[in-house]
């Protein structure tokens, strides 16, 4: 059932009134004197609230905390408004803080209305970590300037949380390349910003916080930051790295992030990317734009990436990837076992091994046929490929439309199949993901039931009955 939220919890953003239980000692917070109401001030570090699982009152599972909102104000501590919980669907939402009635070991107790409504920051509002950790602060007294490192939040007297200490890293004394600067603590109203309130300045920790994230989950956290907050991230990024999430966006993100990038680097990028993936982005560019790219990449990647332009984008040859998994029929099922083997194979490629004559790199020799990965594991190691080739799965041809792959996939119940040219040569190999890429809606990534009817919040009455990822809603996030 939907429960429409009152006008008080409508008003929580601005003045937080949540209470809090009695909670458990936790290594974040700390306890500190005891006020009205029998509520002993607490004190939490961001970092460590990160990640923690939200709560209802029943003691199911809603989602995580990614984030902790705040408003500056002019002469106290930024106020705290809410946290970014991400629930099923990595979709990232917003929980005021007045809906939050317990922080506890590890945990987040929510009086149980959550809004599934994407996060979309407003004006005046800042994210801890995506956007205060970083910034360099100068001291009050004129000791010196530092690093934020992490914030503590605090609970006080009249029930609404603001920012309270700040863990800081002064710059380093030492020129060894191996040496931190030393620590200290110190109150909002001990610094003073080097910037305007919300500007963010160093990437470096935000990243680090990032190393854990999946390919999708980054790309999804990247593209809820702020602009020049991404610019500043994609910058510090590795190359892989960056080139994994950026294969998990839209193709009009992509083109937006590498046009921010200097030549050189996105020519880097799209080397790391899948050839697929990088032919599908660079098809977005101007040709003049996309031939000085392709001229910066290496060789070999970029004459991957050229033999899979000329095919139109909606076929087989278009949706492939170039590099499957090719052998020769007196190959072993122990040689072919140790290619799958690969961390960086993809694994719907790793299903399936292509026995063809000789060449071995596409365009190859006349495709032999297929051996899955399945039927390796009944022989034993030595076995010969061509002794348990199955010949009996047709290929399809580069020109074949998405449609008819989707079909041949689903008919055969298979995760790959191989593409051969007019010669019966091996092409590529077009996975069952790549398919799935192209017959789904273009902002399929973004699509989480925006189009539901109106539901400003949600009981987790009804989330325990249905998974909240199926959950719909469309009003305002509080």
């Amino acid at each position: 059932m939907l429960i429409r939220t009152s006008s008080h919890e409508r008003r929580a953003r601005s003045r937080p009134t949540g209470r809090d239980t009695a909670p458990g000692r936790h290594p974040g917070w700390r306890r500190s004197g005891v006020y009205a109401g029998n509520v002993s001030t607490q004190r939490v570090f961001v970092a460590r609230l990160a990640g923690c699982s939200v709560f209802d009152p029943a003691g199911d599972r809603l989602g995580k905390v990614r984030d902790v909102v705040v408003v500056f104000r002019k002469d106290d501590p930024p106020r705290v408004v809410g946290l970014v919980c991400e629930i099923p669907g990595r979709r990232h939402v917003f929980l005021s803080i007045g809906r939050v009635t317990s922080i506890a070991t590890g945990q987040v107790i929510t009086t149980g209305l959550i809004n599934v409504r994407r996060f979309q920051p407003r004006g005046g509002e800042v994210r801890i970590l995506a956007e205060l950790v970083g910034r360099k602060v100068f001291f009050r007294d004129g000791s010196g300037e530092a690093q934020i490192e992490d914030v503590a939040i605090e609970r006080n007297r009249l029930g609404e949380w603001d920012v309270g200490q700040l863990f800081l890293r002064k710059p380093k004394t030492s020129a060894s390349p191996f040496a931190k600067g030393p620590t200290t603590f110190a109150a909002w109203s001990e610094v003073r910003e080097s910037a305007v309130p919300g500007e963010a300045q160093s990437a470096e920790q935000l990243v680090a916080s990032y190393s854990e994230l999946k390919a999708a989950d980054l790309a999804n956290t990247l593209l809820d930051l702020p602009e020049e907050r991404l610019l500043e991230v994609v910058d510090e990024l590795p190359d892989e790295r960056l080139a994994d999430a950026l294969e998990e966006m839209p193709e009009d993100e992509q083109v937006h992030i590498l046009e921010a990038l200097d030549d050189e680097r996105a020519a880097d990028i799209l080397d790391a990317m899948e050839p697929d993936d990088a032919a599908d982005v660079l098809a977005q560019f101007a040709e003049d734009q996309r031939e000085e790219l392709l001229d910066l990449m290496e060789p070999e990647e970029a004459e991957d990436v050229r033999a899979l332009l000329k095919y139109s984008p909606d076929t087989a040859g278009g949706l492939m990837t170039p590099e499957p998994i090719v052998l020769s029929a007196d190959a072993t099922v122990a040689e072919a076992l140790a290619l799958i083997r690969r961390h960086e194979l993809h694994p719907a490629l790793a299903a399936a091994v292509f026995v063809t004559l000789p060449p071995y790199e596409t365009p190859t020799g006349r495709l032999l046929g297929t051996v899955h990965f399945q039927r390796m594991l009944r022989y034993p190691p030595h076995e010969r490929l061509g002794a348990i080739i199955d010949d009996t799965l047709d290929p399809v041809p580069a020109t074949a439309s998405a449609a008819e792959v989707a079909r041949m996939l689903a008919s055969y119940n298979l995760v790959s199949l191989p593409v051969v040219d007019q010669a019966h040569r091996l092409v590529g190999a077009v996975s069952v993901d790549d398919v799935l890429d192209y017959l789904l809606p273009e902002d399929w990534r973004s699509q989480e039931g925006d189009d539901a009817p109106p539901a400003p919040a949600v009981s987790t009455q009804t989330a325990t009955s249905l998974p909240l990822g199926q959950l719909r809603g469309t009003g305002r996030r509080r």
